[in-house]
């Protein structure tokens, strides 16, 4: 397994990035001043871009693995990559996300615990309704945890 960092060109992955943020103008506030990583084994098979929060804390903006490569340990993988590349850098690694069944049990196994909400951040950021795993996502659930 091989991750890269993306300097350039990062819009080259903007279908592995929808999948995990699926309006572009939102992903166009992070990622020119994230730091995207690629993760490739016989091919890509997912992405992350983490941002510098200021006060210790690198954020997950967006983390997708390919729909055929899901459920097989890659997301899980790029976070430990952030976790170890990180420890001593930051201390603490944080994600926002949809109060989802989907994504929330994926980060808690993760070792994430829920930190706060911000109310109402998909209907006041996003131009058309979000759904996932049959439930409209409504607040960003931010969970931590610490490196």
């Amino acid at each position: 397994m091989n991750v890269f960092q993306v300097t350039e060109r990062k819009k080259e992955y903007l279908s592995l990035l929808l999948l995990a943020d699926e309006q572009e103008d939102m992903i166009d506030r992070y990622l020119e001043r994230g730091v995207m990583l690629v993760l490739d084994e016989d091919g890509i098979k997912g992405e992350c871009v983490v941002t510098d929060e200021g006060d210790g804390i690198l954020e997950i903006k967006n983390l997708a693995v390919t729909p055929e490569h899901q459920r097989k340990g890659y997301g899980k993988a790029l976070i430990e990559y952030l976790a170890d590349r990180y420890r001593g850098i930051y201390s603490t690694l944080q994600v926002g996300t949809g109060d989802s069944p989907l994504t929330v049990p994926f980060y808690e196994k993760c070792g994430f615990v829920r930190h706060h909400i911000v109310k109402d951040f998909f209907t006041d950021n996003y131009d058309h309704p979000i759904y996932e795993g049959g439930v409209q996502l409504v607040d960003m659930v931010y969970l931590r945890r610490l490196l």
